[in-house]
């Protein structure tokens, strides 16, 4: 598959079981590079004030 892409995120080899617990925090900091690079801020999301209530 690398030779197909310019970039390739490797992850350990880990049981099924663990794969969910290894692959957050890659996919995190990819997603939070994608919406820098995007233009969106990503301290201010969109709609929050819907979902926080502040007493």
């Amino acid at each position: 598959m690398a030779q197909y892409a310019d970039t390739l995120i490797e992850l350990p080899r880990v049981s099924t079981l663990l794969q969910p617990l290894v692959a957050t925090v890659p996919l995190q900091v990819f997603s939070c590079e994608m919406a820098t690079v995007k233009g969106h801020d990503v301290d201010q999301p969109r709609n929050l004030a819907k979902s926080v209530t502040v007493e």
